[in-house]
């Protein structure tokens, strides 16, 4: 019996037919097209961008260079380097990301004790050259000053889930 049922199913393409019936279905089916320049998709709260370093108010950097972010990242892409300053606290004089190495999980965002590296909602930026993919300390005080308000916006929203 199972032998006629296997012959019958190669004979007539059974299988075939199944998957031809499936994409008959999604054929007529309406088409969703996002004009990307023009229309922007919803993005989750949680999701995970470009990285910035932060200030505080008085505009004293954040990071206060204890490398909890370089010992937790997974892919070895945080690079820092630290002295201390003439009134004893030290802060860092290297801070690099490796955006080629970076899997953007947000583990340096969470070790982080003083929020000084945040990974922003910003999804649309690109690199000419393979150079600029190191996201430099200037770089990323740079994008953390330009972004801050929302940065800031975004930290209280997400301080409820903590």
């Amino acid at each position: 019996m199972k032998f006629i049922k296997k012959l019958f199913n190669i004979f007539f393409l059974t299988e075939l037919l199944k998957g031809l019936k499936v994409t008959g279905k999604k054929f007529f089916a309406p088409k969703f097209t996002v004009q990307f320049p023009e229309e922007k998709t919803p993005t989750s709260s949680r999701f995970r961008g470009l990285h910035a370093l932060r200030r505080y108010p008085n505009g004293e950097e954040r990071c206060i260079a204890c490398k909890l972010c370089e010992a937790v990242c997974p892919a070895l892409a945080i690079t820092i380097e630290a002295e201390p300053r003439e009134d004893g606290s030290r802060r860092t004089t290297k801070y690099e990301i490796d955006l080629f190495k970076c899997i953007y999980c947000g583990f340096c965002e969470e070790a982080c004790p003083v929020d000084a590296i945040v990974e922003t909602r910003i999804m649309h930026y690109h690199f000419e050259h393979r150079s600029e993919q190191i996201m430099t300390k200037d770089k990323l005080l740079a994008i953390g000053d330009k972004y801050e308000p929302m940065i800031a916006k975004d930290k209280a929203a997400d301080s409820i889930y903590r």
